[in-house]
C-alpha cells in the first residue's frame, strides 16, 4: 500500500469519525496524518521495512503509527473495516460530492434515507433535499451541479499527480540506464496542462532495448501494453499510461515537437508546411517534389525552417501562437529563475507542517530575496487561524527571525478570509501593521455570481488588501470554481491596485491560463505564489510559472520578479498608484 492510498484511508477515517460526532482532536489527528503522508518524500512501506520509527514523522503518534504498519504489512486495516461497516455501503460515494460535509451527509442519511448517489439524486428531484431546514433550494441546485460535474470530468489525471509520477519514472530510467540521452517529458505534461490523459516520454540511446526494458521492468508497472524495438507502453499502478519512444539523435527534434502538440497547434504547423511545399510528420520535413526528408535534432530547427520563431511548449494551444511566431511576436516568457520572492506561505502556526524558521531557511537556500509569512486569519478555525493576540506574537517572531537568520527580507502577513458579506477577518487597525495581506475566499463558495463578484470587489477596495489569493477557489478535478464576473473583478483589480495571485499549488493552479491572459492584458499586477504549507511546497513555483507562461506572461507582468528594492518601492505606494507604477517598475 503506497503513501497516497494510506493518506486516503486516513482522510476517509477522519470523515467517518466526523459523521459519528467524534471528538474534534481525534478527527484532526487523522486529517493531519493524511496531509503529512501525502507529502512524504519516502514511501512508508520502505520506512517500515527499514525499521524506522514512524513516530518521528510530525503528526504521527503511536496509534496512527501502528495503523500504518498494519496497512503496509497486511494491505488492510481492521479498524477501517469495522468503522466503515457502521455506515451504509454507498455513503462514502455521497461523501465524495463536493459541498457535502460529513455532518450534512449524516443528516441526509438519517432524515431522508440517502445512502448512495442514486438516493441523493432522487432527493434532489423530488424536492425533499431542498425542504430540509438550513439547506434549501439553492443548496440542492449546487449539489446537482456538482453531481453533473462528477459525471463529466472524465478520467484525466490532475497535474498535481502526473508530474511527480513522470519525474519518478525518469529518475528510475536514468538510474538503470545512465547512458540514456535527451530523456524528456512531452505531451500535456510538458505543456503544463491542468490535467493529463497519459504521459509521453522521449529519449535517444545507443541501445534502445535496454531503456525500454528498464521501463517495463519497473516494480509499479501493472500492465505492459506494448514492448517493441523503439517504443514501449505500460500502465502503472498509479493509474496512468506511460508511452516511451527511443529514437536516433537526428530524429529527436521532430519527434519531440510532434509529441508535444497540441493537436491543433500541430495541424497549423502542417498547414504552414504545405504552403511551403513540405510535409511535416514525426520524422521531419519532406519535400513534396523530391521526396527528400530533412531531419532535425532539435525543435528550433523545425520552426526556423517553417519561417517562424520558436514557440515554447506552454503556448502551443492552437489559437494564435503560429501566426504570432510567423510575425516574430512570441514574447520572452517568464522563467523560474526570474522569481525573486514568495508572497504566500504557511507555517505550523496555522495549518502548515514546518516551523517558521525551517520555512525561512529553506526559502533562503533556494536563493529567494524575500518571503512573506502569511498564516491563516482567525476565521479559519479548521486551519488553526491566528487570533489578533497570536498574530501579534507571529509578527514579533518574523521580525526576530529576520534579524537572526539574515540574508533574506521577511514580510509580516496573513492570508485573511473574505467573509460572505465581503467584510474581512481583521480590522484595519490590525492590517495596517502588516507588510503584506492576502485576502481569499474560503467559505460560502456557492453564492450566485453577482453576490460573489461584489464580495470580492468589496475586499479589493480595502486599502490594506495587497492581493487576492486563489481567486476562483477551484481544486483541479475535485472542486468547481466559483461563479463570478471575472472581467469585472479584473478591471476592479487594475483600478484599485490590487494584485491577483497565480497560486502555484498544483492542486489549485488558480488563476487558470485564460484568466491570467486577460488580467495581464488589463495591466493587473500578477503574483506567482506557492501557497506552501511545507518546505517541499516551495518547489511548486514551477507550476505557477507554467500557468503564467501559458498566459503569455513575461517577467514584466509578474510582481515578484522585482528585485527587493523595487518591490519595496511598490509596497510604499498608495494602492491606487500601484497599477500604473507596476508598469514603470518592471
Amino acid at each position: 500500500m503506497n503513501n497516497a492510498q494510506i493518506a486516503e484511508k486516513f482522510e476517509i477515517i477522519g470523515d467517518l469519525l466526523e459523521m459519528k460526532g467524534e471528538k474534534v482532536f481525534t478527527i484532526r489527528a487523522y486529517q493531519k496524518a493524511a496531509r503529512t503522508i501525502e507529502r512524504l518524500p519516502t514511501e512508508l512501506d520502505h520506512m517500515v521495512r527499514e525499521g524506522q520509527d514512524l513516530q518521528e514523522i510530525p503528526g504521527i503518534g503511536k496509534a496512527i503509527s501502528e495503523k500504518i504498519i498494519e496497512m503496509v504489512t497486511t494491505d488492510g486495516l481492521v479498524y477501517f473495516d469495522r468503522l466503515k461497516a457502521e455506515f451504509p455501503e454507498g455513503i462514502l460515494d455521497v461523501m465524495q460530492i463536493p459541498g457535502l460535509g460529513p455532518k450534512t451527509v449524516r443528516r441526509l442519511w438519517q432524515e431522508l434515507d440517502v445512502t448512495n448517489v442514486a438516493d441523493l439524486e432522487r432527493a434532489i428531484e423530488d424536492g425533499s433535499l431542498a425542504s430540509l431546514p438550513r439547506l434549501g433550494q439553492k443548496t440542492a441546485d449546487n449539489i446537482a451541479k456538482q453531481l453533473q460535474f462528477q459525471r463529466t470530468k472524465g478520467q484525466r489525471m490532475p497535474m498535481a499527480r502526473a508530474m511527480p509520477i513522470a519525474e519518478r519514472v525518469m529518475a528510475a530510467i536514468k538510474e538503470k540506464c545512465p547512458d540514456v540521452r535527451n530523456l524528456t517529458i512531452a505531451g500535456s505534461v510538458r505543456r503544463m496542462e491542468e490535467t493529463v490523459g497519459d504521459i509521453d516520454m522521449l529519449c535517444t540511446a545507443d541501445e534502445p532495448k535496454l531503456v525500454l526494458d528498464a521501463l517495463v521492468a519497473m516494480p509499479n508497472v501493472a500492465d505492459v501494453l506494448g514492448h517493441g524495438d523503439t517504443k514501449a507502453s505500460v500502465y502503472l499502478s498509479d493509474g496512468i499510461q506511460i508511452d516511451l519512444r527511443v529514437v536516433e539523435d537526428s530524429h529527436f527534434g521532430a519527434l519531440l515537437q510532434y509529441f508535444s502538440g497540441n493537436l491543433q497547434h500541430n495541424i497549423q504547423l502542417r498547414d504552414r508546411a504545405n504552403d511551403l511545399g513540405l510535409s511535416l510528420n514525426e520524422y521531419g520535413l519532406t519535400d513534396k517534389e523530391t521526396g527528400e526528408l530533412e531531419m532535425f535534432s532539435d525543435e528550433e530547427g523545425i520552426y526556423q525552417r517553417l519561417g517562424m520563431v520558436y514557440v515554447p511548449p506552454e503556448l502551443r494551444q492552437g489559437v494564435w501562437e503560429v501566426q504570432a511566431a510567423r510575425e516574430n511576436r512570441i514574447p520572452t516568457l517568464v522563467e523560474i529563475s526570474d522569481i525573486r520572492g514568495d508572497l504566500h506561505d504557511h507555517t505550523d502556526w496555522s495549518d502548515g507542517r514546518d516551523p517558521m524558521e525551517t520555512m525561512i531557511l529553506s526559502a533562503k537556500e533556494r536563493g529567494l530575496e524575500y518571503l512573506a509569512i502569511t498564516d491563516h486569519s482567525v476565521g479559519r478555525g479548521i486551519a488553526n487561524g491566528l487570533s489578533p493576540e497570536r498574530l501579534e506574537n507571529h509578527v514579533a517572531l518574523v521580525r526576530e527571525l529576520e534579524q537572526s537568520i539574515g540574508g533574506i527580507r521577511l514580510f509580516t502577513g496573513t492570508e485573511m478570509d473574505i467573509r460572505a458579506d465581503g467584510s474581512l477577518d481583521y480590522s484595519d487597525d490590525i492590517l495596517e501593521k502588516l507588510d503584506w495581506v492576502v485576502a481569499s475566499v474560503h467559505s460560502a463558495m456557492g453564492q450566485d455570481s453577482q453576490i460573489m463578484t461584489e464580495r470580492i470587489i468589496k475586499a479589493m477596495h480595502n486599502p490594506h488588501v495587497d492581493v487576492i489569493g486563489h481567486l476562483t477557489t477551484r481544486l483541479v478535478g475535485e472542486r468547481q470554481p466559483i461563479e463570478a464576473d471575472f472581467e469585472a473583478i479584473f478591471k476592479a483589480a487594475a483600478e484599485t491596485g490590487t494584485a491577483l495571485e497565480i497560486n502555484a499549488s498544483p492542486e489549485r493552479m488558480d488563476l487558470k491560463d485564460a484568466h491570467v491572459y486577460r488580467a495581464r492584458e488589463l495591466g493587473v499586477p500578477l503574483v506567482i505564489s506557492t501557497d506552501a504549507h511545507t518546505t517541499e511546497g516551495l518547489n511548486n513555483t514551477r507550476y505557477g510559472v507554467g500557468i503564467a507562461r501559458r498566459g503569455w506572461c513575461e517577467r514584466k507582468h509578474i510582481l515578484n520578479t522585482l528585485p527587493l528594492r523595487q518591490f519595496l518601492e511598490y509596497l510604499a505606494l498608495n494602492k491606487t498608484e500601484r497599477t500604473e507604477a507596476f508598469a514603470r517598475l518592471t
